[in-house]
């Protein structure tokens, strides 16, 4: 593998053959390889596991996020193929080959992944032998870099979905790649919920009275996706909007805030966040590359306190920061319903310490309906 500043990995090639060209990125949790690989939030992106040992416990079509994978390669220590688990339904690397994905092992991924925290999240490839590191290269280059991508288009639905019975609360989803694991999240709390193509006007998502938007994950920059905060501008203040991780970048610019590329992003189910509202520190599951600025402009925050920004729709409040390094992980909208985290409470895979929140959005539906 090649990256695009030069530096070279060598290992062995172990899935589909060819070549494979994107954002070179890690990911620190110790499990869910299948339902990182099939997260479309990992579109356009090469994922390097930090664990050693991948597909230890074999794949299953239960753990997929999405109808199909969208990280475009694996980089691994030690990649396995058994399906010894009582759930498998086949192995790892029969099933990366199987869709068509490269994937090596041998990788000294303790140096790639502290080469990516020194120099930041670059582009890069795998390439088979064949391939000369000119041709390589100019693979690379060719590449657009993740500043500036409109992914969400890539990933969205084509047409609008339906999910849900009974008379729950209405949900409209604007799909920017949402994973199953939120759906389901929201379908067994009783919600109805309609998936929208992102492309989607505010009109078409007001046209069934839903009690609340849902604004999705995804892929790509927030700020090349003008027409989808657009879009939620003119939703804000009709109905109550609530947002996880790229959701929350496009509502926190659509209220008029600002974003920015994180050096090498958050990726993995080991990241401690504090909940301001009560106090608590969760372990939480994240997937982004690009974060929020805090009040002021800053990139970081010194407090673990309820700052305010002041909004293009009123107040807002931070509910949530990151302990890592102090990014904003959350705002709560003070004169209009909404709200916002930069995480992944329905986890998929990772800790369920922030499963609450979907109850809490679901309250804070039934009370605006009061």
């Amino acid at each position: 593998m090649l990256l695009e500043d030069g530096t070279r990995f060598d290992g062995q090639a172990c899935a589909a053959h060819g070549h494979a060209v994107g954002e070179i990125v890690f990911t620190t949790g110790m499990s869910g390889y299948q339902e990182s690989m099939s997260d479309p939030s990992f579109a356009g992106q090469l994922i390097t596991f930090t664990y050693p040992h991948i597909g230890n416990y074999g794949v299953n079509s239960q753990a997929m996020e999405s109808e199909r994978p969208w990280a475009r390669a694996a980089i691994m220590r030690a990649a396995v193929n058994r399906e010894d688990a009582p759930s498998a339904e086949g192995g790892w690397l029969d099933w990366l080959a199987d869709h068509g994905l490269p994937a090596i092992t041998g990788v000294d991924t303790r140096s790639l992944v502290r080469h990516i925290r020194e120099a930041g999240a670059m582009r890069g490839g795998l390439f088979p032998a064949e391939i000369s590191e000119y041709e390589a290269r100019a693979l690379i280059d060719a590449e657009p870099p993740m500043t500036g991508q409109d992914l969400a288009r890539v990933v969205t639905p084509r047409e609008r979905t339906s999910h849900g019975q009974g008379d729950g609360p209405r949900i409209a989803v604007l799909d920017t790649g949402i994973k199953g694991s939120i759906v389901r999240n929201l379908l067994a709390r009783g919600a109805r919920v309609t998936l929208h193509p992102c492309t989607s006007s505010a009109q078409d998502l007001l046209a069934e009275d839903p009690d609340a938007v849902f604004l999705s994950n995804g892929p790509g920059d927030p700020a090349a996706l003008d027409y989808v905060v657009q879009t939620v501008r003119e939703l804000v203040g009709k109905r109550p909007v609530w947002g996880i991780c790229l959701g929350h970048q496009l509502l926190c610019r659509a209220v008029g805030l600002d974003t920015f590329k994180l050096p090498f992003g958050h990726h993995g189910s080991n990241h401690p966040v504090k909940d301001l509202q009560s106090g608590r520190v969760e372990i939480t599951s994240q997937n982004h590359g690009f974060a929020v600025l805090g009040p002021g402009g800053v990139r970081t925050l010194e407090r673990d306190e309820p700052v305010r920004w002041e909004t293009d729709f009123g107040a807002a409040a931070l509910s949530h920061v990151n302990l890592y390094d102090r990014t904003v992980e959350g705002l709560e909208l003070l004169d209009v319903p909404g709200g916002t985290v930069q995480y992944h409470p329905e986890a998929g895979p990772g800790p369920h310490d922030s499963l609450y929140l979907f109850d809490r959005f679901l309250q804070r539906i039934q009370e605006a309906r009061r």
